[in-house]
């Protein structure tokens, strides 16, 4: 395990290493441009950070942030270059001042599609009104610190074991390791807009850890707003909600959840519901007019592909897929929020490798998850909502893991 690996001598100078070769694969082999200049450059932050880490850990990580965030995010943002999705972002920010509405007609090409629910459109709102200055990235990321922020509040998380070991102090900047870490920095730089997403569902499960409904409804109701690859945290936040403050919390929360998310959704569905549906939920699983970029060799895919009949399979796989997740979350649902975003990032993982259409890039959010969940404190405090309820039982005060 990396907090484990970190912990010995050099080894902190090896997972400065492994970054840099992973960050020199994306000039060597990506045809994205985008993807090549966030490698160049990362790729000489985790080799400066590597010959620091010895020395002072602290200056690796700056510089490591320096190579892998600042600098390819500045260069991508002011010669406004960056993966289609960003552009995608902007222009339904756009469409919404303008017109109200969130989906292009009658989409002709694959850049014309909006793969997204109504709140992803908030982030290009920005951009719409400051210009480069309101770079959905910038914003995307905005949020993406807040919701870690709120998530490291209700966890009690002034120490994370992994980052402090990574950084070497006493009371580490957790955050900015995270952020220098490849899963952060690449899409950080690139694209963005996965980040609010991971983030709401760190702040949902630690909320629901922490006992707190209305929180967690509210976070879950957030993410659910921008994709929908954001419902398997709904249940996962659920049962760990019911088994740290009793079912029928569970069940204000993922009430308070569907109902904030109708409020985001509808008006969107209302307007143009035959759009929604093509975009948001054809298109992203290769049944639309136009083919999906997301084409990664991934198992789901290669079905759908090669196989007669293949994307019924692949479908009906990640049905079953899903079933063996919701059964393990009622057999045995997770009690801390560690222990649900573990869950949550097995779901997703399961769900991405068997989607018929898919991206490795994807991948980067359950990894994100393990990575969280390998680094968040245990929280020591029973919830306050338990410890009020006459009718619910009182946990044992050892929640973490």
């Amino acid at each position: 395990m990396i907090p484990s690996l970190a912990g010995r001598p050099g080894a902190r100078t090896v997972l400065w290493l492994l970054a840099a070769a992973w960050a020199l694969a994306f000039p060597l082999f990506s045809t994205l441009g985008p993807h090549r200049t966030w490698g160049w450059c990362a790729a000489a932050g985790y080799l400066a950070a590597a010959a620091l880490t010895a020395r002072s850990p602290r200056a690796a990580v700056a510089a490591a942030l320096t190579g892998a965030v600042a600098v390819p995010l500045a260069w991508l943002v002011l010669t406004g270059r960056g993966q289609s999705e960003v552009t995608v972002v902007a222009r339904s920010g756009r469409l919404l001042l303008d017109t109200g509405r969130l989906y292009v007609e009658d989409p002709a090409g694959v850049d014309a599609y909006t793969p997204y629910l109504p709140g992803m459109a908030l982030f290009g709102v920005p951009q719409a009104l400051l210009g480069r200055a309101g770079d959905p990235r910038i914003w995307c990321a905005a949020a993406f610190f807040a919701a870690l922020w709120g998530a490291a509040r209700l966890s009690g998380a002034s120490r994370l074991s992994g980052a402090s070991r990574l950084s070497g102090a006493s009371r580490p900047a957790w955050l900015p390791v995270l952020t220098a870490s490849p899963v952060v920095a690449l899409p950080l730089a690139v694209s963005g807009i996965d980040l609010p997403l991971a983030g709401l569902c760190c702040l949902a499960l630690a909320a629901a850890g922490a006992g707190r409904p209305v929180l967690t409804g509210a976070a879950l109701a957030a993410a659910c707003a921008l994709k929908w690859t954001a419902l398997p945290a709904v249940a996962v936040a659920a049962a760990l909600l019911a088994a740290r403050a009793g079912r029928r919390t569970a069940v204000r929360a993922v009430l308070a959840a569907a109902a904030c998310t109708a409020l985001l959704v509808l008006p969107g569905a209302l307007l143009q519901p035959g759009e929604m549906w093509r975009q948001v939920f054809l298109f992203p699983t290769g049944r639309a007019d136009v083919p999906t970029p997301a084409s990664s060799p991934l198992p789901g895919r290669l079905l759908a592909d090669l196989v007669p009949g293949g994307w019924a399979l692949a479908a009906a796989l990640l049905l079953l897929a899903g079933l063996a997740v919701a059964a393990s979350l009622a057999v045995r649902p997770p009690r801390t929020a560690a222990e649900a975003a573990d869950r949550l990032a097995l779901g997703l993982a399961l769900a991405f490798l068997l989607a018929p259409a898919g991206r490795f890039g994807y991948l980067a959010l359950p990894v994100l998850l393990v990575v969280w969940a390998r680094t968040t404190a245990r929280p020591a405090r029973t919830p306050r909502i338990v410890a009020r309820s006459r009718h619910l039982p009182v946990p044992s005060g050892r929640t973490g893991r």
